[in-house]
């Protein structure tokens, strides 16, 4: 064999192992993103799972404010069929997801000021307990936006990269959505009745 053929065999073989492992780390940047996308989903299915039980235990100290009751349980069921797959990650759909998580956040926001005109409420240990649970759950989803939104990052600059680009086109690797701040979110809630 002549020495020609020897480099071009090398040569082509040192572009197949590159381009293997280049394939090899978008693939396990892509499933980081995909897990870093469960992980805030099973958040806001924890907040959704709380739901019924605060509601419940304020429903019980103040049966006559039954909208504020009806709009988070609306909101909730709302919010639980906004499903995002981590395929359909765009800007338009997470947009979409986002304001449903957004009507849940005012809901309960409304419901927690109710609470305010009910002392013995305030003051009921399961209450007490259901609004902690919800205050973490609420930073476990902070942090579980911010991970995945550092994911997603990390991501797309691999597949955006050269000469990583090439090897995402012909593949068909693309950008993932980041969460944004919604509008107006620079400003403090103003919660009405």
């Amino acid at each position: 064999m002549k020495r020609s053929n020897l480099i071009i065999i090398a040569v082509i073989a040192v572009l197949a192992v590159w381009g293997v492992s280049k394939y090899n780390g978008m693939v396990n940047a892509d499933e980081t993103v995909s897990k870093a996308w469960a992980n805030v989903e099973a958040q806001y299915q924890r907040r959704a799972d709380l739901i019924p039980n605060l509601v419940a235990t304020v429903k019980g100290y103040a049966e006559h404010e039954k909208s504020t009751f009806e709009a988070v349980t609306e909101a909730r069921a709302k919010a639980t069929q906004v499903s995002l797959n981590v395929e359909d990650l765009n800007e338009e759909n997470m947009q979409k997801f986002q304001e449903a998580q957004a009507q849940v956040s005012s809901a309960l926001a409304r419901l927690l000021a109710v609470s305010e005109n009910y002392p013995e409420l305030k003051a009921s240990e399961q209450f007490t307990e259901l609004q902690a649970q919800l205050e973490g759950t609420e930073n476990r989803i902070n942090t579980a936006r911010t991970e995945y939104n550092k994911e997603v990052k990390d991501y797309n600059v691999t597949v955006r990269s050269f000469p990583n680009n090439l090897i995402a086109g012909m593949f068909g690797f693309e950008r993932r959505a980041e969460f944004k701040a919604e509008a107006g979110a620079e400003k403090a809630p103003k919660v009405e009745f």
